[in-house]
């Protein structure tokens, strides 16, 4: 096997891990999202255990990584693949966790009633699993045109953002009574813009791994 065939191959099972690990991100926001909505204590707690299963994925990942950079030399464009693959771990491992910190907040609802439908908290959740998706995605098929194109998507998330800070404020001014389930309601809402902004990222660090440009905003 060519030095060359045998960085492919061990590159393919870091592809391979990273698919599996956007995936369990994709799962733990899907999982909190619907934990919240039927208010499922079982389900929340599930998410927030199952968050070490992103965090082994992300040492396993960071290992092959380091195996790569030390034992074949890559440089140049090779050199950036690997990198940014460090750098994506990063951000999915934090999505992850962001994940089971809005589980945890939905513990702390207790079952009472909701002051409103969380309807515009499931539509960014939507939008942001799309997002991760896409922007691992983007890496693997050094696909540009999407990773560049999640920068807009996530205007939109902070839409939804500030449309959900306006709704809870309003609603606090009703009735005082609301302030406690509201905070509740903007802090997952704070996480999910969060993820959207680790999905831009990821994207950042696509495009610096195909281009060698390391634009504002990737950290």
């Amino acid at each position: 096997m060519s030095i060359r065939n045998k960085y492919e191959n061990e590159l393919n099972l870091v592809f391979n891990k990273l698919v599996k690990m956007c995936h369990e991100a994709e799962l733990a926001i899907e999982k909190s999202i619907n934990a919240l909505k039927t208010q499922n204590a079982d389900l929340a707690k599930e998410v927030m255990a199952d968050d070490k299963n992103v965090d082994g994925l992300e040492r396993e990942i960071e290992q092959d990584c380091l195996k790569i950079l030390l034992l074949e030399h890559p440089v140049a464009g090779d050199f950036r693949e690997v990198s940014a693959a460090l750098k994506m771990i990063t951000d999915l491992e934090r999505i992850a966790d962001q994940a089971a910190d809005i589980s945890e907040i939905t513990l702390q609802f207790k079952g009472e009633k909701f002051i409103k439908k969380p309807e515009h908290i499931e539509l960014m959740a939507k939008l942001v699993i799309g997002m991760v998706k896409d922007g691992v995605l983007s890496y693997i098929n050094r696909d540009l045109d999407t990773a560049r194109g999640l920068d807009k998507r996530d205007d939109k998330v902070d839409e939804l953002f500030e449309t959900i800070k306006t709704d809870l404020i309003e609603l606090i001014k009703q009735n005082s009574a609301n302030a406690d389930q509201a905070i509740l309601f903007m802090m997952i809402a704070k996480y999910l813009e969060r993820i959207g902004d680790h999905a831009v990222n990821i994207a950042q660090w696509v495009i610096f791994s195909v281009t060698g440009v390391h634009e504002e905003g990737a950290t």
